[in-house]
């Protein structure tokens, strides 16, 4: 299946990008921290827990949609 060879390489060469400058990594992931933070702070863990799992949902329905 050729669709996931491609996946495998993505994810190696993101991996590498991780490993080879994290900050890029922590530029990349830093507004997503603020936002969690920020909800954390206004609301409560709870509401930023609820948050994470639909962003979690987001992210995978929409790669799977993608595909």
């Amino acid at each position: 299946m050729p669709g996931k060879d491609i996946d495998r390489v993505r994810a190696r060469s993101a991996w590498a990008t991780v490993k080879e400058s994290p900050v890029i990594t922590a530029i990349a992931v830093a507004p997503f921290v603020v936002v969690l933070g920020l909800v954390w702070w206004l609301l409560n863990g709870f509401a930023a827990f609820v948050l994470l799992i639909i962003l979690g949902v987001v992210v995978v329905v929409g790669g799977k949609l993608l595909n």
